[in-house]
Formats: structure tokens, C-alpha cells, sequence
């Protein structure tokens, strides 16, 4: 799923500012579960945009809507009537609902009230850990179904660095060793000597160095 969390308030009251009506918007899903922007959250941040800025003598109005999706405009449209109630939205979807609402109502800004991090796992509960890039070209089959990209700290294809102890990362206690995984699951499977192939060096044209990635499925177009 994709991670994010909240924007300090203080950097969220101004870029609030110069509105008097205003929309806080959040997504039912992604930031839903790692509690950035789901109802609770929609609910707590315009209470806190009210009280700061009753604090400072100005007087705005804050509205609160959830609803499923941010990234489908199905969902989008349910909003409608409460947009059009309001001078601007803030968004607390991740990056992708935040453009998909400003290209659905283009009179009226959309802002970002969350940083989209990462595309994690709930590793346990209140603890969102990184495991894809969304490279384009996925290795996991090569790897034992563990990401050396999304993992190993410094993205190594072809064995660990040697740096590590006790299965964890030179740079930090805190992270496991993505390659110490690596060896012990191919152990596992009885497959060592797929250790041995050479990786080449990453094509990232399919990724970043290309421009802005699409997914085409003729088999769903209408």
C-alpha cells in the first residue's frame, strides 16, 4: 500500500490561509490504515485548522468528507457538492488522489495535506515499513522474493557489501539485512547456486528515467 503521514500542521495552516472555506478531504483506504488520512484523521485536522485559526482572530469555516477512493473518479464525484460549497480542498490522499481531485474540479485548489512516502507493509501494528520502489521491471523471482532495491540500503544486485553484523545493516541496527534474508531463503529452498548468477546494472528507463509511466490494459477499454 502507499504510506504517508501528515504535513506539519503549521505548514498545513499556511498553505490553508488564504481560504475561508474550506474542504478537508480524506481517503478511505491507503492513508486510512497507516492513519494519515481517513476519517479520524479528517476529523481531528479540521478541529485543529479551527482552534488555530480562532486562535490568531480569523474566521474560518471547515468542512469534513470521506470518501473511498481519491484515485478513482467514481468516488471523486461524491464530493462534488461539498467542493462547490467551498473556496478550496485539502486533500489528505496521497500524491495521486491529490492530482486526480484537482484535475476532476479544475476551478478550485487542491491541496497536499500529507507526504506520500513510500509503498510499504504494516509490519506490525503502528509500524509502516518500505518493501517496493515501483522499479517497473520487478526481480523478486531472482531474489527470493525479498527487494535488494526496496531493501538493501545501499541497492546492491550481486551480494551484500560485507559490512553488516549479526544479520543487520552497517547503516543502522534497526534494519535487517536485506541480503542475510536473501541467503537464508534461498538456503531454504535448496537453491544456493542461484547465487552465483551475475545481475547486470539496472535498466531505469523503465522507471524514473523515462517520464511519467503509464500502464495501458486494452482488454478493460471501452
Amino acid at each position: 500500500m502507499i504510506v504517508a503521514e501528515q504535513k506539519p500542521i503549521a505548514e498545513i495552516k499556511d498553505i490553508v490561509a488564504p481560504y475561508s472555506r474550506l474542504l478537508v478531504l480524506g481517503c478511505g483506504t491507503c492513508v486510512k490504515t497507516c492513519f494519515a488520512g481517513g476519517e479520524d484523521e479528517v476529523a481531528t485536522m479540521a478541529s485543529a485548522l479551527r482552534l488555530a485559526f480562532k486562535k490568531d482572530g480569523k474566521s474560518i469555516k471547515v468542512e469534513e468528507l470521506t470518501v473511498e477512493r481519491q484515485c478513482e473518479d467514481e468516488f471523486i464525484q461524491q464530493a462534488a457538492p461539498c467542493v462547490a460549497r467551498n473556496h478550496a480542498v485539502l486533500s489528505l490522499a496521497c500524491g495521486v488522489g491529490v492530482q486526480m481531485v484537482a484535475s476532476r474540479f479544475t476551478r478550485i485548489p487542491v491541496l497536499p495535506g500529507v507526504n506520500t512516502t513510500f509503498m510499504g507493509q504494516l509490519e506490525k501494528p503502528g509500524l509502516f515499513v518500505e518493501r517496493c520502489l515501483g522499479c517497473g521491471d520487478c526481480i523478486l523471482d531472482d531474489f527470493a522474493g525479498i527487494c535488494p532495491m526496496s531493501r538493501c540500503s545501499k541497492k546492491l544486485l550481486n551480494g551484500p557489501c560485507g559490512g553488516s553484523q549479526n544479520g543487520k545493516c552497517e547503516v543502522s541496527p534497526d534494519i535487517d539485512c536485506a541480503w542475510q534474508t536473501i541467503i537464508e531463503r534461498f538456503k531454504a529452498f535448496g537453491q544456493m547456486d542461484r547465487l552465483t548468477r551475475y545481475y547486470p546494472p539496472r535498466n531505469w528507463s523503465r522507471s524514473y528515467a523515462g517520464g511519467p509511466r503509464k500502464l495501458v490494459r486494452e482488454d478493460h477499454m471501452v
